[in-house]
């Protein structure tokens, strides 16, 4: 009878502690709360090698801090619908801090908005929330930049002749969208006379919509020279794509691109160069900058502002409280071997 007694003790207390974990909002499989600064990277999508690497920096900040816990979500695909549920768990798990790459620039600003009304600090990298909806973005580069250089890449290629697209993420996608009007600004100078710009697609960073879009081109504009794609997951499924419809060397490819996904279509010249920032870098600015505004050590995010961000050393804030990380860093047959080997 006692045994029984003691049994049913234990029963009535480990219902007890589940009921307190979920009345808290501690889902299953999160850890509790361990007294340090818990930092939420919240990103476009799962099963992304970019954000992947994103994590990475994240966690070697937080290693490097010594007192932060880096929680990494985001949805299954890359809608605005899945961040907002997310950052709403976030929210009751009362998380520190929360930094975004959004799906959607302006769809986020309520959920955003919640999350800073209950004392969370709210930064976007990569990809921008709007202003009402952070503190801060962190750009890994300029928008101007970024763009520019895509066009002059793809320019060298062609020899400045010839029909052009873009292949693009999502059609929501804040950086994308900026990149891609400063593209069509650099297309402008009269260097570019003798190129044209046909289409503008979207394969919303999803493999199988964007090697098809990639196919379309390729049907529609059968006089196509030359495809930047700004996406990660976009070159690299352009650049299968190319090699599949036997097009490679014949329609040039330029963008931004991880070198371990890109290697080997750079080496066999599908794909002569490429361009992006190292995600290691941007997930640990992020995590570091998120750090120092929950401990008050940023006070102020103006332009002409700058603060330290670990080994990246000074970041500087511009117009519309935009911080850039660093230019973006051409990959070729020439060090290709090396960055594969990272990320």
């Amino acid at each position: 009878m006692r045994r029984v007694k003691v049994l049913l003790s234990v029963l009535v207390v480990g219902l007890f502690v589940g009921s307190y974990a979920f009345a808290t909002g501690q889902p299953e499989g999160t850890a509790a709360k361990t007294g340090n600064i818990r930092i939420a990277l919240v990103v476009k999508n799962l099963g992304n090698s970019f954000f992947d690497a994103v994590h990475d920096g994240g966690v070697e900040a937080a290693k490097e801090l010594g007192n932060v816990d880096v929680i990494y979500q985001g949805p299954s695909t890359p809608t605005a619908e899945g961040q907002i549920s997310i950052i709403d768990s976030l929210i009751a798990q009362k998380v520190d801090a929360i930094a975004i790459s959004a799906n959607d620039p302006n769809a986020l600003v309520p959920i955003a908005k919640k999350a800073m009304a209950a004392g969370i600090k709210v930064i976007s990298f990569d990809s921008g929330v709007a202003a009402d909806g952070r503190e801060l973005h962190l750009a890994a580069s300029g928008d101007e930049l970024i763009g520019r250089s895509e066009v002059q890449a793809i320019g060298q290629m062609i020899n400045y002749t010839g029909e052009i697209a873009i292949l693009s993420a999502s059609s929501q996608a804040t950086n994308q969208n900026a990149w891609i009007e400063w593209m069509k600004k650099e297309l402008q100078d009269p260097k570019y006379a003798n190129m044209k710009l046909d289409a503008v697609v979207y394969g919303d960073d999803l493999n199988d919509k964007s090697y098809n879009e990639a196919m379309g081109l390729f049907k529609s504009y059968p006089n196509l020279k030359g495809i930047i794609s700004p996406t990660t997951v976009g070159i690299a499924a352009t650049a299968k794509a190319l090699e599949d419809a036997g097009l490679a060397g014949k329609i040039q490819l330029t963008g931004l691109g991880l070198p371990s996904q890109m290697k080997q279509y750079i080496t066999d010249g599908t794909c002569k160069e490429m361009e992006l920032w190292n995600p290691i870098d941007l997930g640990y600015s992020a995590v570091m900058i998120a750090y120092d505004l929950v401990k008050g050590n940023i006070t102020t995010v103006n332009p002409g502002d700058s603060f330290k961000a670990g080994r990246m050393g000074d970041i500087k804030v511009g117009d519309g409280d935009v911080a850039v990380m660093s230019t973006p860093f051409v990959f070729d047959a020439s060090n290709i071997d090396k960055f594969a080997s990272i990320y």
